[in-house]
């Protein structure tokens, strides 16, 4: 199995462009992850039948948020692409999320290619309103309400996390052990 942490980078940020592999194609109620120690992909649990991923879920590689986890982004999308793939994506935004009392944030990207969506405001309202209502309530079924979408950054605010993520991502890697 391709270690996409070692051999992937993050991408070009500075200029809009982070590199994504997918854990989860749009329309999925499996909640697959990738699990760096083993180098696989591995389903963690599974949503209710009425939950599906409203986008395409994916991470940065050679970063690390404060989750101890890659960090997390959402490919807007209206094809579903599977898991393992990765692709140069275009940074729109970025969704400030709480997940059980973490910061736990995710990225807005769309494919690198996309000539619609630039910015936050040229995702449709309601595209945006399916994947608030999604976060706050996937896991309801848990009797957790333990979820919290806070707010939408801009692309300066992503750009900001990634480098945040990617910084901490260094620092681990050169910690001796």
């Amino acid at each position: 199995m391709k270690d996409f942490d070692k051999e992937l980078e993050p991408g070009d940020i500075e200029n809009g462009f982070a590199n994504v592999v997918i854990e989860i194609p749009i329309g999925s109620i499996d909640k697959i992850e990738w699990h760096r120690q083993s180098a696989e992909f591995k389903v963690d649990r599974t949503n209710l039948s009425s939950f599906t991923f409203p986008t395409n879920y994916g991470f940065i590689p050679r970063t690390l948020n404060e989750d101890d986890d890659e960090l997390d982004v959402l490919v807007i999308s209206d094809k579903a692409i599977q898991t393992g793939v990765s692709l140069k994506t275009k940074i729109v935004g970025v969704m400030r999320f709480n997940d059980e009392g973490e910061s736990d944030d995710k990225i807005i990207t769309t494919p690198f290619d996309n000539e619609t969506i630039n910015i936050l405001a040229d995702i449709p309202k309601h595209q945006i309103d399916k994947i608030t209502h999604f976060f706050k309530h996937y896991k309801d079924y848990k009797s957790l309400n333990c979820t919290k979408v806070i707010g939408w950054g801009d692309i300066d605010d992503a750009k900001k996390e990634i480098n945040k993520s990617i910084w901490t991502w260094d620092e681990q890697s050169n910690r001796v052990v």
